[in-house]
């Protein structure tokens, strides 16, 4: 945008976005707003429209572009201005906020919260507000909604403030913090009869209690404590209201956790949420989800708070367990959505008595959790007039999962042959159980079938008596059962894989149940992957089965089995085969490739056009020949090869070779078909390793020849691998120079005309390919006369938020620094350590101020640990240098920010360099990265 538009171009385009029936002249109009947002006339234009205050969309309109300005492009605006805007912000709220719409006000609010903390000179803001808008009531509502968003604000991560004036502006609010309270309190009295302002009264109380700078004690022995309580107390009060003030008990409860800081406020917040008890009741009975749920979160936000109190002194002061009590009553209730609020706490509680190994705690909890397993079991009851198998795709699939990894992790406290035994004999024990009862309940079971293993040589008498009846209800269930209970039951069989290799004699009754169940058009899946579960169990039981599975392997496409379970029944195949003689691994192994070599032969041949998801999708296949091949590379399932001997899957890999590369060929321009191929085929070289080197030379030459057309990165990782594999064979090494140079060529053409944001998997791949030639083959690529480019990607990679393409990147800088180091004893040490010298000059100094610029303004903390890492090897490669390098990075930083605060002083700048510098660790490299960073951020 050239210029400033007049307003009446900017209202006409706006009445058009909103009004205009015309989708077309809509997303133009939308489009055309869009570029006014980003160019630096918004401003202007926005203050004048805010000025005119002509209708709700334009005002709407000019407050959100205010907003977003001042958060995302505040650096547009010199420091002059800073004070204008704040009295034309202050202006246009003081004019429009007593008749505005809430969503203008909270554009508002956000504007002048978010222009307050980033401006520098601007003094005790919330002071300034409440003095200028706190003498009217009806400028309350917009009063409280910017004291809210100014803490909230505080550490919002687009604004950048910096760790210094974050620090600065905390220190002010906190000196605001008693006069926000005595207007909140001022509030509670004289407006107790307007529920928004009560709303907004418990959300702005929330956010100072998030920010910490509410003095505990004073809030504790004030009525405004009270009063949230008093709101949830009272079943009159509205639903925004009772949420509100939910919002703000949890608030103060998260930060009542800090219990040598807060225990006045910890005990009065105690006994306020022990008093809810009866009011959650009657939310039950009044059949109120919403409250209902807002209690239990302030009951799980209790016990999360108090967690330790109730670990070092259980059932005494703060550690009192009714919180436990408070917490299964909603665990109770007959909506699953309030039950799993507290899955969280569960989750820790078992996690801390996990760790602390204590059977007192063990003893004194267990009840509880007795409790929680029995509710949680009610809870997996489907709907009595369910048709058809569970449901995996909806919501209360989703929470049945929750559940079962739930059970999984606190199971261990009370026993999983106890639950087990439990839920059967109350199945046995009560009569005429309905289907739905007995799903659940074998639901549950299945989620502590494998943990079903004895502590000693011999079982204990409940397994032994309660599995086999168990197992033969199931193996006896009726063909008229209710189908659900079937699938389920199913399920059952997969998980007590364990027990049944143990107890071989049912074995055979088993396999009859499944291979029934394979054929049943609602219990295929279902059944495959109990049979996958058995397969991987029983192995070595399971090899005189081979045949009669190899057929249903032959049959699946005729089965209704999807194509993931009909994948892990052929690994649950190969899995047998890894315990057979090399002589029949090969025959075998052959032969379940042989199935799937054919049908893509065929789909070649016959040149139909791809379906996804039907047999005319080559990937169905492509993914069954990778799970079979993908078991092999694994130490613990490859065959053993001794020196000199032939693997025994070799032949077989070349004989599936000619039809991957056809597929490859056929498919070239799909890169979904092409990503499923080059994983079949990277499962299939690392399953021989280097005896795979007659597909060398015809495998290289395909990929870099479809490259040059399709720049799929599949195939850089599919080099990385090759690379991995023969790198260090002296005969190989031209040729994986000459693929390395054939994919720099269109790699970087890609990335400079589509950028590096665009092509993280290419960013990804190219540097997974490079790090292996640095590892595998330093001298080629160092000696190669692409490694200056390489490396100038790199540099401009590092900065890329992407977390996979950046810990390549940081991998491969690594590498290159370290391999100037590494195996000093070698006969080329000194001639890798001159080639990375004479990098290092000229590169040294920019890649060092690019992994600052990358620390400090684009990668999240959690991606600086690779960099760190990268960081400890240039100072170990050369410490000297490197200070240098690091001291011009640290200099071309800016000192300021817009709003004139101070990013890092003089002092933290050499303190920083000092801790670099001097680290003996990798790990010291990367903490002072990550608080560095925070000054900028």
């Amino acid at each position: 945008m050239d210029s400033a538009p007049s307003t009446e171009t900017v209202v006409q385009a706006i009445q058009t976005l909103y009004h205009n029936p015309d989708p077309a002249c809509k997303e133009r109009a939308s489009a055309w707003l869009g570029e006014l947002q980003r160019s630096v006339f918004a401003w202007e234009v926005a203050d004048q429209l805010l000025r005119n205050g002509q209708d709700l969309e334009t005002s709407y309109f000019a407050a959100q572009t205010m907003r977003t300005k001042i958060q995302y492009a505040f650096h547009e605006l010199p420091q002059s201005a800073h004070q204008s805007l704040k009295e034309s912000l202050l202006n246009h709220a003081q004019n429009l906020v007593s008749n505005a719409s809430p969503v203008i006000i909270t554009q508002l609010a956000l504007a002048l919260a978010d222009l307050a903390l980033q401006v520098a000179g601007w003094k005790c803001p919330a002071k300034e507000l409440i003095e200028k808008f706190g003498n009217t009531v009806g400028n309350l509502p917009f009063l409280l909604e910017v004291l809210t968003v100014l803490p909230e604000e505080v550490n919002s991560r687009s604004l950048r403030l910096g760790a210094n004036r974050r620090g600065e502006v905390i220190e002010e609010l906190a000196g605001s913090c008693d006069l926000v309270v005595q207007l909140l309190i001022a509030c509670t009295q004289s407006c107790a009869a307007d529920s928004r302002v009560q709303a907004k009264v418990y959300r702005c109380l929330g956010s100072w209690f998030n920010l910490g700078v509410i003095q505990g004690e004073a809030v504790a022995t004030s009525q405004l404590l009270n009063a949230p309580f008093q709101a949830m107390h009272n079943p009159e009060t509205v639903s925004s209201v009772h949420e509100a003030a939910c919002d703000c008990i949890c608030s103060a409860l998260y930060v009542a956790e800090d219990i040598t800081r807060y225990e006045s406020l910890a005990n009065c917040l105690f006994q306020g949420v022990i008093s809810l008890s009866e009011p959650y009741h009657l939310s039950v009975a009044q059949e109120d989800i919403d409250k209902s749920l807002n209690y239990c979160r302030v009951f799980t936000e209790l016990a999360e708070s108090f967690l330790e109190l109730m670990m070092a002194a259980p059932g005494q002061g703060l550690g009192d367990l009714r919180i436990l009590d408070l917490l299964l009553a909603c665990v109770g209730h007959c909506q699953y959505e309030v039950a799993e609020i507290t899955f969280n706490f569960w989750y820790r509680l078992s996690e801390v008595l996990y760790k602390r190994d204590s059977t007192n705690l063990n003893t004194i909890f267990k009840p509880y959790f007795q409790r929680l397993i029995n509710s949680l079991s009610e809870h997996c009851r489907m709907d009595e007039d369910h048709e058809g198998i569970p449901d995996e795709t909806d919501d209360f699939a989703d929470f049945r999962i929750r559940v079962s990894e739930l059970i999984k992790d606190v199971v261990f406290i009370v026993g999983s042959i106890n639950v087990f035994t439990q839920l059967f004999r109350n199945l046995a024990e009560t009569p005429n159980t309905t289907w739905d009862v007995t799903e659940a309940h074998m639901y549950v079971m299945s989620a502590v079938a494998k943990n079903l293993m004895p502590f000693s040589v011999h079982s204990s008498s409940d397994e032994s008596e309660v599995v086999p009846q168990v197992l033969q209800a199931v193996l006896s269930l009726p063909q008229d059962a209710h189908i659900a209970v079937r699938y389920t039951g199913t399920q059952l069989v997969g998980e007590l894989c364990e027990w049944i290799d143990r107890h071989p004699d049912v074995l055979d009754s088993v396999l009859n149940f499944l291979l029934a169940g394979l054929q049943h058009p609602k219990l295929g899946s279902v059944s495959a992957t109990s049979l996958q579960n058995i397969c991987a169990a029983c192995r070595e039981q399971m090899a005189r089965h081979f045949k009669g599975l190899l057929q249903i392997v032959e049959a699946l496409d005729n089965l209704h089995i999807s194509n993931e379970a009909a994948v892990g029944l052929l690994k649950g195949i190969s899995l047998i085969l890894t315990k057979m003689p090399h002589d029949q691994l090969a025959v075998g192994l052959r032969a379940l490739c042989q199935i799937q070599a054919n049908r893509l032969s065929q789909l070649i041949v016959q040149n139909e056009s791809v379906k996804e998801g039907t047999r005319t999708d080559p990937t169905i296949f492509l993914d069954r020949l990778a799970s079979i091949f993908s078991l092999f590379q694994y130490r613990h399932t490859a065959p053993e090869v001794q020196n000199g001997q032939i693997h025994p899957c070799q032949q077989v890999v070349q004989e599936v070779w000619p039809v991957l590369s056809d597929t490859c060929n056929k498919y070239q321009a799909d890169i979904r078909i092409v990503e499923r191929c080059c994983r079949c085929i990277r499962f299939a070289v690392r399953c021989v390793g280097k005896q795979s080197a007659g597909l060398l030379q015809p495998l290289v030459t395909q990929m870099v020849n479809v490259y040059q057309v399709h720049q799929h990165s599949c195939f850089l990782y599919l080099g990385s691998i090759l690379v991995d594999e023969y790198g260090m064979e002296e005969g190989c090494r031209s040729g994986l120079l000459d693929m390395l140079k054939a994919f720099c060529g269109p790699t970087f053409q890609l990335l400079k005309t589509g950028g590096l944001r665009n092509h993280p998997d290419t960013i990804d791949d190219l540097f997974r390919l490079c790090a292996r030639f640095v590892q595998r083959c330093p001298l080629v690529i160092l000696h190669s006369e692409m490694i200056d480019a390489i490396l100038e990607c790199a540099m401009a990679a590092s900065t890329l938020d992407h977390r996979d393409a950046n810990a390549s990147v940081m991998k491969f800088l690594r590498d290159l620094v370290h391999t100037a180091i590494a195996n000093d004893c070698d006969d080329d040490y000194q001639v890798r350590r001159d080639m990375v010298e004479k990098l290092m000059v000229v590169r040294g100094p920019q890649l060092v101020q690019s992994l600052m610029s990358a620390t400090v303004f684009y990668l999240p903390s959690y991606m600086l640990p690779d960099v760190a890492d990268v960081v400890f090897e240039l100072m170990r490669y050369n410490r000297a240098s490197f200070c240098v390098w690091l001291e011009h990075a640290l200099k071309a930083l800016p000192t300021e920010t817009t709003g004139g605060a101070i990013n890092a002083t003089h002092k933290q700048l050499t303190d920083f360099h000092k801790q670099i510098t001097s680290a003996e660790e990798v790990k010291t490299v990367s903490s002072a990265l990550r608080d560095f960073s925070r000054l900028y951020r």
